[in-house]
């Protein structure tokens, strides 16, 4: 089955700063890969099978795994989880409330997890569903086999930030900065392993998801975030990497915003910036610098008439698409 939600995963070239390491990484779906000792990271088919990343976290006693997944991306990333350790899977944190991060959540509790997130996350779930997941169950076998009515909330939710998991050894903490991608975004951030986890307000590519976002405000999320110590990065989507992967989302967003502002203020329509082929799908008539074109892909059009009319009507485009 194709994944169409967003586009196609793609080969990046991961470019690290002074003082980390530089690499080439090519997209392996399905591949786990040690990070540091203890920490895993799972690269989730999003081409054929419109899985997220995971991560998997070893405690003294358990495991945590970072992002429920589809069902069929949390029984993949229960059986890997089991190859790297006989300890049971105690926590399952939800980045935030989208099908690819969080529909998994009945697998994870049926095999006796908790699933966790930010209080937001379980907010936008009232927002969004049933809709969401009765759409999903439409085109996904793994979603319609669960014979549910609607999406399984977080088990257990905090507000205050940074929550902490530690087991006198291993710190955990999960963290919100604000509103970017969703209402709900939660970050994974081992101090110790300087290691954060980014769900999708951080991704390594041409994935991002802008439709119920705060695009105006995204930067400023990952100012929060880059203001942490760490060397690694594992995001939602593509491969991992290190400070290179924020800066460039950061950098994305920013540029996106100036060009687009730049255009309306010349007088420039949504037409003009993305006008209709044949199809009537949108194209984009707009260039950002080579700097991001890691986050440029065939969701340029839609994230173009986004910041469009984010711009345009004052408002994040969350509030524009609403919810219920």
């Amino acid at each position: 089955m194709r994944f169409r939600r967003i586009l196609t995963a793609s080969a990046f070239v991961a470019l690290l700063g002074a003082g980390l390491y530089r690499t080439t990484v090519q997209a392996q779906p399905g591949s786990l890969k040690q990070i540091v000792p203890g920490v895993w990271f799972r690269e989730g088919d999003l081409k054929e099978l419109g899985h997220c990343n995971n991560v998997i976290i070893e405690m003294k006693d358990y495991l945590i795994v970072v992002d429920a997944n589809f069902p069929s991306g949390a029984r993949l990333a229960l059986a890997d989880a089991k190859k790297v350790s006989p300890k049971p899977v105690k926590y399952v944190f939800d980045t935030h409330h989208h099908g690819d991060h969080l529909y998994g959540n009945p697998v994870w509790t049926q095999a006796g997890a908790t699933t966790l997130a930010y209080v937001g996350v379980a907010e936008e779930l009232k927002r969004y569903e049933p809709k969401s997941w009765l759409a999903a169950a439409k085109e996904r076998k793994d979603v319609a086999d669960l014979h549910l009515p609607t999406a399984e909330p977080p088990k257990q939710t905090f507000k205050e930030t940074p929550f902490v998991l530690t087991d006198g050894n291993r710190r955990v903490e999960f963290h919100f900065f604000g509103w970017a991608h969703t209402r709900g975004d939660g970050f994974v951030y081992l101090p110790k392993e300087k290691l954060i986890c980014t769900g999708d307000a951080i991704v390594n590519g041409p994935y991002n998801y802008t439709a119920q976002g705060n695009m105006g405000n995204w930067p400023n999320v990952v100012d929060k975030v880059q203001k942490l110590d760490f060397k690694y990065v594992l995001p939602g989507h593509g491969g991992p990497g290190g400070r290179e992967i924020p800066e460039g989302q950061k950098a994305f967003f920013v540029e996106l915003k100036k060009a687009v502002a730049a255009r309306m203020k010349a007088g420039a329509k949504l037409d003009d910036l993305a006008p209709k082929g044949a199809d009537g799908k949108r194209m984009a008539k707009l260039d950002l610098p080579a700097a991001v074109k890691n986050w440029v892909g065939d969701s340029f059009a839609t994230q173009v008439q986004d910041q469009f009319e984010e711009i345009a009507q004052g408002k994040p485009h969350g509030e524009i698409v609403g919810g219920k």
